[in-house]
């Protein structure tokens, strides 16, 4: 769906980008993560056609991006960090209003609208005034902007900023609503943590470049060369304490109650092996799942790194 190469833009004397490149999967959600003046903005403006790079290649499921620029209309929605709205107008009558700049008018545009609001769970909100609506509301009421043209490609700078934690979970099920769609979303966020928990891939830029790249379990792995997983038993919490220190793929073992987390050297086969000796050893597992770790460990670990 994506694919961006050796791409470049300075600001003056600020080099802002220095050869990045990334490739992005149909139907993937992206994580983009990096500190201020990364480059993830910049990124995303290129890639929707707002900004010219000083060199480099962006191709969107094929399309040229930066020579065949119009092409990219019907491709993309982008929602920037810095989201506008037009308070004088109803909700309903906002995503109207965008939905006639692509020629959907009269019934089908007010139907089209109502379903976009039902999307993102707005549809008790339909005619409110915009100013009325709490921030969340309106980085929602945004996100629906940016579908009224049914794009393959969404492109989110920072959607859930200034969000409260109730907001923000809200966000997180929308965007997996979406992937089942089958959108491809580029989604930037500081908070790593929800990152972590939705997308496919994540890709840690600083200075210009993506200096790691991966699923989380990947990227873990890079950081710190082990993967967390959580088990939770009904009981025989020391016994199985016991067997998991032995195995020596095991490096690091914590509890809480009934909740045991391990690290694991390796991958998926390692981390079968562990669950096969749990079950053959009649320990009374109730979940086993991979965790996503602290991102911002690894976040620090592998900027720092890279400095």
């Amino acid at each position: 769906m994506l694919v961006i190469k050796n791409l470049e833009k300075s600001y003056g004397k600020f080099k802002a980008l220095k050869g990045l490149n990334l490739e992005i999967e149909k139907g993937e959600i992206f994580g983009f993560i990096g500190p201020n003046g990364a480059g993830k903005s910049t990124t995303m403006k290129i890639v929707s056609g707002l900004l010219s790079p000083d060199s480099g290649e962006v191709y969107v499921d094929g399309i040229d991006a930066i020579k065949n620029n119009k092409a990219l209309k019907d491709k993309i929605g982008y929602m920037p960090d810095f989201f506008g709205v037009y308070d004088n107008l109803k909700a309903i009558e906002y995503l109207e209003f965008y939905a006639s700049i692509y020629g959907i008018v009269g019934e089908e545009a007010r139907k089209l609208s109502m379903d976009l609001l039902e999307l993102v769970n707005l549809q008790d909100k339909y005619d409110a005034n915009v100013d009325g609506l709490s921030r969340g509301m309106k980085q929602r009421l945004c996100l629906a902007r940016c579908l009224v043209h049914n794009p393959e490609l969404l492109i989110l700078d920072e959607p859930a900023s200034g969000m409260d934690p109730r907001a923000r979970f809200e966000m997180k099920g929308i965007l997996k609503n979406l992937k089942e769609m089958g959108k491809t979303i580029i989604v930037s966020s500081h908070i790593l943590s929800e990152l972590g928990e939705i997308c496919t891939r994540i890709g840690i830029v600083k200075n210009g470049v993506i200096v790691c790249e991966g699923t989380v379990e990947e990227v873990m792995l890079m950081a710190s060369g082990t993967a967390p997983i959580n088990i939770t038993v009904m009981d025989s919490v020391e016994e199985s304490i016991a067997l998991l220190k032995q195995r020596p793929e095991v490096n690091e073992v914590s509890v809480d109650g009934n909740k045991i987390t391990i690290n694991v050297v390796g991958g998926d086969k390692e981390a079968k092996d562990i669950l096969k000796e749990l079950v053959i050893k009649d320990i009374p597992v109730i979940s086993y799942s991979k965790s996503a770790g602290n991102l911002e460990e690894v976040f620090i670990q592998i900027t720092e790194e890279n400095n």
